[in-house]
């Protein structure tokens, strides 16, 4: 099913709430320093002394990431998006405010203009709606949506938990920025803290976009990384030299002077430099989205309606797969024919 056409019996099966648009022309992203990688156990620990607690004392806002979730693999599927924002609400949010983010119009415009190459492989899709709040922006993707209201739902002293596959996410982690992923091959939504991007890097989050994705680029996003073109700059250099020196401004800077160490890396960061600025510019999420908190997008969530609108969904969905048979069987006795 094509992508207009499956977005389009979603938003008339379950659309109850209107996306709130918010027009604004596309701006220069609000530059966020990346900081150190935690160089001992100790300064990797400290960030997660905190209580139970103080977690549990701070009520959870959600944001649910609509877009990647109307695929299955690069196709467009009614099935998948039923089936993961079923498991959504009914396991994973309950009762807490959940917000989804769609992708606004031309919201990758301004990272296709400093990379041709960024997304220039996925299809273009258009608008799903939930039932709850939905927040479109102009001129930005859905993730420097939820990176803006990120900010502002934490100066309200709510916890966020995102609701979205994209790894990009992981730049946001702290104390209390958590991720929830879709897990296929378990048919679950899982949880991703603090701990476990600890326990898998080594390495604060704020070094995510130097070390994991401006060195080794992100090839879902179409941004290739350095070591495509330097291919002895691997993974364990790259985490060294950003340990020794702290960023990917630091480890520049120390290479236009030639103080990195080893002639093959000082080499390749000196003629790759304006490229892995520019890697970094395209991959950080942007926080100057056009958009502005509502007080009701923090209520408890009225679930009463749950049931009816995934009952309607699923049945629209059943109505769409029967006309989508007819059609492929009428096809096909026409070619017999």
């Amino acid at each position: 099913m094509a992508a207009s056409s499956s977005a389009a019996a979603a938003a008339r099966a379950c659309g109850v709430h209107q996306p709130v648009a918010a027009a604004s022309p596309a701006r220069a992203p609000a530059r966020v320093p990346v900081g150190a990688c935690a160089s001992s156990e100790a300064a990797a620990a400290a960030p997660l002394r905190h209580s139970i607690k103080h977690l549990r004392g701070k009520r959870r806002v959600f944001f649910l990431d609509v877009n990647p979730l109307c695929y299955e693999g690069s196709h467009p599927s009614l099935a998948s998006f039923a089936r993961w924002v079923e498991l959504f609400f009914s396991r994973v949010a309950l009762r807490d405010p959940v917000v989804a983010v769609l992708d606004g119009e031309e919201g990758n415009e301004y990272r296709r203009r400093l990379m041709p190459s960024y997304k220039a492989h996925r299809r273009r899709g258009d608008s799903w709606q939930c039932n709850v709040p939905v927040v479109k922006v102009n001129g930005y993707e859905a993730d420097d949506v939820v990176a803006t209201l990120t900010d502002q739902v934490l100066q309200k002293g709510f916890r966020v938990v995102i609701g979205s596959p994209d790894k990009d996410f992981k730049q946001l982690i702290s104390e209390d920025v958590q991720i929830v992923m879709p897990v296929p091959e378990f048919g679950r939504w899982s949880f991703y803290t603090l701990k476990h991007y600890f326990a898998q890097y080594k390495c604060d989050p704020t070094a995510d976009l130097s070390l994991r994705k401006v060195l080794h680029g992100d090839e879902v996003d179409g941004v290739p990384g350095i070591q495509h073109l330097a291919p002895g700059f691997g993974r364990k250099t790259a985490m060294k030299l950003l340990k020794k020196h702290g960023s990917l401004e630091n480890l520049l800077n120390a290479a236009k002077i030639r103080t990195v160490g080893k002639d093959y890396a000082q080499d390749a960061l000196t003629k790759y430099a304006d490229y892995l600025r520019k890697n970094y510019e395209v991959l950080s999420l942007r926080r100057d989205a056009d958009v502005k908190l509502a007080d009701e997008w923090l209520s408890e969530r009225d679930t009463c309606n749950d049931s009816i609108a995934l009952s309607s969904f699923l049945s629209k969905l059943n109505e769409d797969k029967k006309l989508d048979s007819r059609w492929r069987r009428r096809c096909t006795a026409s070619k017999i024919s």
